[in-house]
């Protein structure tokens, strides 16, 4: 792969933009609640926009279309993730974020001092912090040596180019740099998939010689169930699994929450959540049709397959196909955006990670144990201090998980799931009943844990989606029964952490939230059809 110098141009003049619009954004701030939650001033939409960002990776953006175009049984398969979506944030916004949003958080995870004790907060958010410190040091490995080969660079410069400049952004803007770099680099992301997509149509004849591809069409499978058959991704798994995954990726995981918690008020965070639950598939579908150009571009040039640089077992690296297609068509200048649509989707989702663990390890350590009264021009700069470490860590990480990275890119995926369902069950114990207390939380967490962990090793045919659903049950019936041993939780802790139902007319300042409800339903019933026609129409 050859860029010129106009293509660096181009990645240079954004990289350095990100930096400029980072200092720009960073006016204003002087409490850690202006860096960590943009003071409360976000609309709706950008916070959207800024989440979609960060859950279209370079992984999803160079794996999907591979796995649509190159993976046995493949194909469409691959939207039965978002089935889930639509009707997961009914539930976050009639349920989960009223009560996380009234209680003006920035740690998550001081919900659960606040309903349980500080035990639990100070567990599961350390818990969370090194999961998912080693799980991004692994993802920069990954995604650097993408960039590696994509730009003919040294890989630790691809590590220190990606990491380097997002910590900078980061530490200057806090989230405003983190929610209006991510608006930018979605629409650059969305743009770059486009103009892969015309490309690929005009190389290959047509829609019409795209859509003849019936094998590669198939978007549902409802054959295979997930449980002791060796398959993952069937229908039910990835439609009930994906439910209870995404209600707690977007409910109980600080990367993306934080988010949510930034907004003025709960009305606006429930605004933010329906746009997303919207706006999100069409997104995943367009990289999922371009795997599906690929696909019949493959067919018809079948040097190209060739011509991909091979991994580590001398293979074609399937997932290096959309940026050697566009290497191999694209007029330089076009080539370099691209591959700012690269950076820009490995940034967006580096860049809410350093911000959230410097979040809790602001709020949950330094401030619940270390210090706590803090001037806010002195937690301003232990803030950024907590991004440069954590940015540091996780950059630390990538040049030392080379060794073992075959198996634990591939498992990276899975560690997700081990801790979703049971988190999910503890911050929903919380909310819907009185009777769990601390004890019965964290003991819970630690059964529905180590069960998937068993399950892990010792089942490996049962899908990893049902994790989430196996983790959730289990520890929500241990966690109930463990705290039956232990005293009542004290009252005093219900006041603003329980879910209240609304009852009767709305007042003036109300939103009635239930057409929305009826639209995502709706919306979600929809997006079934449409892969039911791709498959069987």
């Amino acid at each position: 792969m050859t860029l010129n110098a106009f293509d660096w141009a181009i990645i240079i003049i954004y990289l350095i933009g990100m930096i400029g619009l980072s200092f720009f954004l960073a006016r204003g701030q002087k409490t850690g609640r202006d860096y960590y939650l943009g003071g409360n001033k976000t609309a709706p939409l950008p916070i959207a926009l800024s989440t979609m960002a960060t859950q279209c990776s370079t992984n999803s953006l160079l794996g999907a279309p591979a796995f649509v175009a190159f993976a046995a049984g493949g194909g469409m398969i691959w939207l039965q993730y978002e089935l889930a979506v639509p009707f997961a944030m009914i539930i976050l916004m009639a349920l989960i974020f009223p009560v996380l949003r009234s209680l003006k958080l920035i740690s998550l995870y001081a919900y659960l001092e606040k309903r349980f004790d500080a035990a639990t907060r100070t567990i599961i958010s350390i818990l969370f912090q090194f999961i998912r410190a080693f799980g991004t040091g692994v993802t920069v490995y990954g995604i650097s040596l993408v960039l590696m080969i994509c730009l003919n660079i040294p890989f630790w410069l691809a590590v220190l180019m990606l990491g380097g400049v997002t910590i900078l952004y980061d530490v200057m803007g806090g989230m405003k740099a983190v929610i209006w770099s991510d608006v930018i680099q979605i629409v650059v992301l969305f743009g770059a998939i486009l103009a892969a997509i015309v490309m690929a149509v005009h190389l290959t004849g047509g829609l019409s010689v795209v859509f003849d591809q019936p094998a590669r069409l198939r978007a549902v499978d409802f054959a295979s169930h997930g449980l002791g058959d060796g398959h993952t991704f069937g229908f039910w798994p990835m439609l009930i699994g994906g439910l209870f995954l995404y209600l707690s990726y977007y409910g109980c995981d600080q990367t993306q929450a934080q988010r949510e918690l930034s907004t003025r008020s709960v009305n606006d965070t429930n605004r933010a959540l329906f746009l997303d639950g919207m706006m999100r598939f069409p997104l995943v579908l367009s990289y999922c049709f371009l795997g599906l150009c690929l696909g019949a571009y493959a067919l018809l040039h079948p040097d190209f397959v060739a011509g991909l640089p091979v991994n580590e077992i001398n293979e074609p690296n399937y997932n290096l196909a959309v940026p050697v297609f566009v290497v191999k068509h694209f007029p330089h200048g076009l080539i370099g955006l691209v591959m700012v649509g690269l950076f820009a989707a490995a940034m967006s989702s580096l860049d809410s990670t350093l911000n959230a663990l410097s979040a809790l390890g602001m709020q949950d350590i330094v401030k619940r144990y270390l210090k706590k009264e803090i001037s806010g021009r002195m937690e301003l700069v232990i803030s950024k201090l907590l991004t440069v470490f954590w940015g540091v860590v996780c950059i630390f990480f990538a040049f030392f998980v080379g060794s073992i990275s075959d198996t634990i890119v591939e498992s990276i995926n899975k560690i997700g799931s081990l801790v979703n369902g049971p988190l999910l069950a503890v911050f929903l114990m919380g909310m819907l009943t009185r009777r769990v207390n601390g004890q019965g939380a964290t003991g819970g967490l630690i059964v529905g844990f180590v069960l998937n962990l068993l399950l892990w090793k010792y089942v490996p045919k049962i899908s990893w989606l049902w994790w989430n659903v196996i983790g959730f049950f289990v520890t929500y019936g241990a966690g109930y029964l463990i705290s039956l041993v232990f005293p009542k939780p004290d009252p005093a802790r219900f006041e603003g952490t329980l879910f209240q139902r609304v009852r009767g007319p709305l007042s003036a300042h109300q939103t009635n939230w239930r057409p929305y409800y009826v639209t995502l339903a709706l919306y979600g019933t929809g997006i079934l059809l449409l892969l039911l026609v791709m498959t069987y129409g």
